[in-house]
């Protein structure tokens, strides 16, 4: 009996203790701020920037968690700038429910560089929501020939941020860039859908430079540019399961703009479907010099429906053909690897590669390629490309190594 009654005693000693440990640790509560509580309204008429701004200055001064959270609706914003310097919140998300709308005097957003801007921040995440800035009127002045027309805005950047999450996210007619990630570290984007016309200028849709560790995953792009665009300085970048077109592909580059400039590295580009489009994996720089590079390159199972360049490399890179430069490409291209790569092609050349003759593209691998074009094998062009030809082979070897 005496046993027991110690037994009991013991037991009830360290439940207590448990208790007490529970109670005196920090609660980790998440603090939600309703934007309708800051003065934003729901009608698409009056400018709701001022109210977004107050909630997130508000999240920035929590020292919880903290919801910005945007009611069904259609909120009118003009352009805003979320700034993290000196936030004491570790995790602010946008739950974002209803849709946010620029007007349809393109002037509204386009004297500004971007949208909806994250500067410096940390632990952001950006769940739901659709972005629609109007961008047709300012693609019809564009278009018009007219010299007055703005460049245009970004729909949403991230500029010198960290640990940043977007997902559910419909991004329709951007002015300009729908997503720019910009000297970023640990990015994630999933679930995206981006829109706009297959004849839009200059609207990419994922647009990733001078950053590290970023994933794009499960996404759908439909616009005037390229589906994921990707500068100098990208490492350690993955896309999966994306599907573009109308676009222009999924491209490396522009690069060698400048002559110093930070290579791309670490790319894996996997599971990938165009249909449609100008190009399907690219490689594009301008034919300078430059210390740029890009190494270490898969481009792995990807499926083409009548594509015009499924898979391309040009190092004399021009569009339009205006003051295109007379030298030489310096960007170094190693190290890519092209496989599991079929479908149609809608040119007769399905693979072309014109690299530079001063600094050719090396180890450059292919296998199991299976591209047609008019019900027949297509063909490729490769202009001063080194391969490795007991690691596969090129839709016809003989033209190329």
């Amino acid at each position: 009996m005496e046993r027991v009654q110690s037994t009991n005693l013991h037991a009830y000693i360290l439940i207590a203790i448990a208790l007490f440990l529970s109670l005196s640790r920090p609660s980790h509560a998440t603090k939600q701020f309703n934007v309708l509580s800051f003065g934003a309204k729901p009608n698409g008429i009056v400018d709701s920037a001022p109210a977004f701004v107050k909630a997130w200055d508000a999240a920035c001064g929590s020292t919880d968690a903290a919801v910005i959270y945007v009611p069904k609706g259609r909120y009118l914003v003009s352009p805003v700038r979320f700034n993290g310097v000196g936030c004491k919140s570790l995790n602010i998300v946008f739950r974002i429910d209803g849709t946010l709308v620029g007007s349809e005097d393109y002037m509204f957003l386009g004297k500004e560089a971007n949208w909806l801007s994250f500067e410096r921040v940390s632990g952001v995440s950006v769940i739901g929501g659709s972005l629609d800035p109007k961008g047709p009127s300012l693609w019809s002045c564009k278009a018009s020939s007219s010299n007055n027309c703005p460049a245009g805005a970004t729909t949403m950047s991230f500029v010198e941020s960290s640990r940043i999450k977007v997902k559910g996210l419909l991004s329709l007619n951007s002015q300009m860039f729908h997503i720019v990630i910009n000297r970023c570290r640990d990015v994630k984007l999933d679930d995206i859908q981006i829109v706009a016309d297959g004849k839009s200028p200059n609207t990419d849709g994922i647009h990733v430079q001078l950053s590290t560790d970023v994933e794009i995953r499960n996404a759908s792009i439909k616009t005037g540019d390229d589906c994921i665009s990707i500068g100098p300085g990208t490492k350690n970048l993955w896309v999966e399961r994306v599907t573009c077109g109308p676009g222009h592909g999924i491209s490396i580059g522009s690069l060698g703009k400048d002559r110093e400039e930070e290579g791309v590295q670490n790319v894996t580009v996997k599971k990938t479907v165009f249909v449609g489009t100008d190009n399907g994996l690219r490689i594009k720089s301008w034919a300078n010099p430059t210390s740029g590079f890009v190494q270490r390159v898969r481009f792995l199972d990807s499926l083409m429906f009548n594509v015009k360049f499924p898979i391309i490399i040009d190092q004399h890179y021009c569009p339009h053909n205006i003051n295109c430069p007379s030298q030489e490409s310096g960007v170094r291209i190693n190290d890519v690897i092209y496989q599991g790569i079929r479908g149609t092609s809608a040119t007769k050349i399905a693979v072309n590669l014109d690299c530079s003759s001063k600094t050719p593209c090396t180890r450059i691998r292919m296998k199991d390629i299976n591209l047609r074009y008019a019900n027949e094998t297509a063909q490729s062009s490769c202009v001063n490309v080194l391969g490795d030809s007991t690691l596969g082979n090129l839709v016809k070897p003989q033209a190329c190594f």
